[in-house]
């Protein structure tokens, strides 16, 4: 990573475990920007999707996090977003090999699937685990390539 940064946003169902998420983001001495939401009351989760999005895109930040209920919806929204490959994970494995073999760029996960120490454990691996490149390289950019309309193989 090439600043210390991290963008995260959550709706009213990831809420309580987005703030447990900052403390322990703050504890591994990341600076957090938080997008929102901002309480418990019912809102829209693409719209704290797309704030995140935005500070990614516009390189304040390299990497973000999202969660909601499920982290489904938010990977949904995040991904409609050019430049973002956002990746739903439930499993330490998938949110290592999801940076190394996908350079994602957002995690996204569920406060209704996971606990308070797997999403420490899913972020740790997120943001530990580097993009390899290599044999990779060729689909990453495949992706990048339908996102610009190239559907040519």
């Amino acid at each position: 990573m090439k600043n210390n940064k991290i963008v995260i946003g959550s709706d009213h169902a990831g809420y309580s475990l987005k703030l447990k998420v900052i403390d322990h983001l703050k504890e591994r001495g990341f600076e957090v920007i938080d997008v929102g939401t901002n309480s418990l009351d019912r809102c829209d989760y693409p719209v704290y999707a797309h704030a995140l999005c935005e500070k990614i895109q516009n390189g304040e930040c390299e990497l973000g996090i999202l969660v909601c209920g499920t982290g489904v919806g938010m990977s949904m929204a995040a991904n409609k977003h050019k430049g973002i490959r956002a990746a739903c994970c439930s499993d330490t494995f998938s949110a290592r090999l999801t940076r190394m073999h996908n350079d994602a760029n957002v995690l996204c996960f569920g406060e209704r699937v996971v606990g308070y120490g797997l999403a420490c454990d899913l972020v740790d691996n997120f943001l530990d685990a580097e993009y390899e490149g290599a044999q990779h390289a060729k689909r990453v950019e495949m992706i990048i390539g339908y996102e610009n309309g190239n559907f040519g193989v």
